[in-house]
């Protein structure tokens, strides 16, 4: 079949399952799996280091690629107070100490994600909007997030536990909402404490770990925040039904974004149960955004409209973004060979095993 050339060239394929990533690192490292992919930067770096890798007889091998972030970190649910105030979820951006805790976490080995089609060519460019995404975004500029079409960039903090500069910028955001530290508690002006909880799935470890590092830089601004850790089928059906104040949240991208966009950011999924609207989006902006891609003809308007959609839901305040993986890390038997050439999307799907083959090293019967 001419277009699997190149293709499915082992003669077997053999899948194990473990149900512990240790154990199946361990058997990694005993020579039981031929080839395993790691998320964890700081893992990468420092335990990697075994026999093997020494012998020469494994490899680590990294796969950049061209493919949106998409966007992961924490949501805010904007169906409900405090997080209804574009100027309270960016508060809670600027206390969220990114740089502190991606070095605790990772060893300050990944990225952030600056949006959500950030590393790829449909990703909001920097600074104020010009040219064909000006105008897409210049008939709703009344409506549109601050920053928008000026320019909005995250909060950098400078690496330091304390993060004065971001404390001091969410505490302006919160007075100008009307929000005042009394007695060492962020209140609301009738009185009543800014408390809200965080939902997660009792599995997440990491997700656990930055939501509690998160919630002691919050304790400084007088806000508490409860961390409710529950199982994956309440997790999933409190996400369904919206009720949380924040919660994890994953949204992959791709280069050919399509109608399920109106599923993720559109007004009409807004309060429709089930949906993949988390953060409760409901604007006109990025409705007409979402249309105008889908309508376009010409690569040119496409790339234009999916920037401006880019530029309203970065600036819209809605997400605490994490860490991006912008390149592949996949550790395998030495005899393993990939061609030279590396897809746009990098390792994803059609790339390992199916261009991969086996090349016996020299002098070898196998």
């Amino acid at each position: 079949v001419p277009f699997r050339r190149g293709t499915h060239n082992y003669d077997e394929v053999k899948i194990d399952f473990y149900g512990d990533a240790n154990v199946l690192f361990e058997a990694f490292k005993a020579g039981q799996i031929s080839a395993v992919r790691e998320f964890n930067a700081e893992t990468w770096a420092t335990q990697y280091d075994f026999p093997a890798i020494s012998r020469g007889e494994v490899v680590k091998s990294s796969f950049p690629h061209s493919k949106p972030s998409g966007m992961t970190g924490f949501v805010m649910n904007s169906r409900r107070a405090p997080f209804d105030d574009w100027r309270v979820r960016d508060a809670l951006i600027s206390a969220f100490n990114f740089e502190y805790i991606n070095e605790t976490l990772t060893g300050g080995a990944l990225p952030r994600i600056t949006s959500y089609f950030s590393n790829s060519d449909l990703a909001m460019r920097d600074g104020p909007a010009t040219g064909r995404v000006f105008d897409l975004l210049a008939d709703y500029a009344d409506t549109l997030p601050p920053g928008t079409v000026d320019g909005y960039r995250l909060p950098v903090a400078d690496g330091s536990v304390r993060n004065r500069s971001g404390i001091r910028a969410a505490m302006q955001q919160l007075n100008a909402a009307g929000y005042q530290a009394e007695g060492g508690v962020m209140r609301r002006a009738d009185g009543t404490p800014l408390t809200f909880s965080i939902l997660l799935s009792k599995g997440s470890r990491e997700n656990l770990a930055i939501a509690e590092l998160y919630t002691q830089a919050l304790k400084r601004l007088g806000i508490t925040a409860q961390i409710e850790t529950v199982d994956d089928a309440q997790f999933v059906a409190r996400q369904n039904e919206y009720d949380f104040d924040m919660t994890f949240f994953r949204r992959a991208l791709s280069l050919s974004p399509g109608t399920e966009q109106r599923f993720y950011w559109g007004s009409e999924a807004a309060d429709l149960p089930g949906t993949r609207n988390l953060m409760g989006v409901r604007s006109p902006a990025v409705d007409a955004m979402i249309n105008q891609m889908l309508q376009a003809r010409e690569t040119a308007d496409f790339v234009a409209a999916t920037r401006a959609l880019d530029r309203i839901l970065t600036a819209g305040r809605y997400v605490i973004p994490f860490w991006q993986f912008d390149e592949g890390l996949i550790a395998h038997d030495a005899r393993m060979a990939y061609p030279d050439t590396i897809p746009l999307y990098g390792d994803g799907p059609n790339f390992m095993p199916e261009v991969w083959w086996w090349k016996p090293a020299e002098n070898s019967d196998q």
